[in-house]
């Protein structure tokens, strides 16, 4: 398999879990702005879409979008303790959390990093509503190692690229007393480790 992604992007979430998994894979960069590949590939080509993750399968099927992305790797690799099987309750806590992270807190949080938004807008409209988001997981977290308990699931790898981000965006999530711990817990991750160093982000 070959992973295109860009370095700190919601593509981290898919390295991590291929890491979890301890699957072989390829990676190549894309720059989201020339929308051209590490290597020099047209990369609209590859994914009309334009964006990262982009996964190609060994059959040379090319999956798009990070949640299914990742749902379908716990699938193929029966990795029943990052998502549980169809027909259980907790499989779809899983997914409830990994939409959760993706329609509410990536929503929220993408738009600090967009110049065409006014600083002003930024720290009246997106920074509220986003806080608010942030405290629903703070206050689940109180009581939980991971997002569903003691195991690492999908949706951490999600929920971390997310706190990244907010560190990029020096956002003190000491503001989350059980997110910063959190955050410190996902960062001595093996998995999360080698994600971050091949990204160079290890700084962070």
């Amino acid at each position: 398999m070959k992973l295109y992604y860009t370095s700190s992007v919601c593509s981290l979430a898919v390295r991590i879990i291929l890491h979890e998994l301890g699957i072989s894979c390829e990676y190549e960069s894309v720059n989201l702005k020339t929308k051209i590949t590490e290597t020099g590939l047209d990369y609209l080509k590859i994914n009309p879409k334009g964006s990262v993750p982009a996964l190609v399968l060994n059959n040379n099927d090319v999956l798009t979008e990070n949640a299914v992305i990742l749902q379908y790797l716990a699938d193929t690799y029966n990795a029943v303790e990052l998502l549980p099987p169809v027909g259980n309750i907790k499989r779809y806590r899983t997914l409830e959390w990994l939409n959760f992270v993706s329609t509410d807190l990536h929503r929220y949080c993408a738009p600090l990093f967009w110049s065409k938004f006014s600083e002003d807008t930024k720290e009246n409209v997106f920074i509220p509503i986003l806080s608010n988001k942030l405290s629903i997981v703070d206050r689940h977290l109180h009581n939980h190692k991971f997002l569903m308990g003691n195991l690492l699931t999908l949706a951490d790898s999600y929920l971390f690229v997310i706190l990244i981000w907010l560190a990029k965006l020096k956002i003190n999530i000491k503001e989350w007393p059980n997110l910063s711990r959190y955050f410190v817990d996902m960062k001595q991750r093996k998995s999360v480790q080698q994600a971050l160093d091949e990204e160079n982000l290890v700084n962070l």
